[in-house]
């Protein structure tokens, strides 16, 4: 059975930075692109950002460009993808999911999804 298990979620006050991981189990995700979405309270999910299979390629949301980085490393047992998070503001605040798929901001093309963390910036 194919997990997709987000941490690193919390609460951290306006400015503040956290680092949300993704950890896969049950098969490798080495050649799939990943990506990390966002649900705010009373919202629609939205995409955050995505990298591609080796990690050479990333893709933002505009909200987010500058502020976080996502990054994805593959060894021949394991697939873990990060997102540093840094200047957090209240906007923020949503329960982050990871993603395998496509690199896309498409939540369609992405058929496997983790349960999400809870992230919550103060101000």
């Amino acid at each position: 059975q194919v997990q997709l298990v987000e941490s690193g979620g919390g609460l951290v006050e306006a400015g503040g930075s956290l680092r949300l991981s993704c950890g896969v189990s049950g098969r490798t995700f080495s050649t799939y692109a990943m990506g990390w979405f966002r649900q705010a309270p009373g919202k629609e999910r939205e995409f955050v950002a995505a990298i591609n299979w080796n990690g050479g390629s990333t893709f933002y949301a505009d909200a987010v460009k500058g502020r976080f980085t996502i990054s994805k490393y593959n060894n021949a047992k394991n697939t873990m993808m990060y997102l540093q998070m840094n200047n957090l503001n209240t906007g923020d605040t949503a329960v982050y999911y990871c993603a395998a798929g496509s690199v896309t901001d498409t939540e369609s093309q992405y058929p496997y999804w983790g349960q999400g963390t809870q992230v919550t910036v103060s101000s």
